[in-house]
């Protein structure tokens, strides 16, 4: 799948650059700029999504794959406590407080 998106991101980025060009020459007879500049602007929406496509998301949106991931170790926690309270274990509190530090200790960012 990497490489796949990879392959794609060049090629994007080969299109980016000759519409670029195409937009730069344009551009230059004062004439054609009319076409010229949006040619531009279209050239620097390909090439940010050929970054997009190169950079994992955790890179582009840390803030939100931490969030991503604190929420998952929610839910685990969350599931294991339901769990143990239905198999009517006696200090289900202590050991939902235990496991969720437990959980929290090897979230990443802490």
């Amino acid at each position: 799948m990497k490489l796949l998106r990879w392959v794609a991101a060049s090629l994007l980025g080969l299109v980016a650059g000759l519409v670029g060009l195409l937009g730069v020459v344009l551009t230059a007879t004062l004439v054609l700029a009319p076409i010229g500049i949006p040619l531009l602007f279209l050239a620097r929406r390909l090439f940010s999504t050929t970054g997009r496509l190169v950079v994992p998301r955790a890179v582009r949106h840390p803030l939100q794959e931490l969030d991503r991931a604190g929420s998952d170790a929610t839910d685990d926690v969350t599931r294991t406590v339901r769990k143990k309270w239905r198999k009517g274990s006696k200090d289900v509190r202590k050991r939902g407080r235990k496991l969720g530090k437990r959980v929290r200790d090897k979230a990443p960012g802490s």
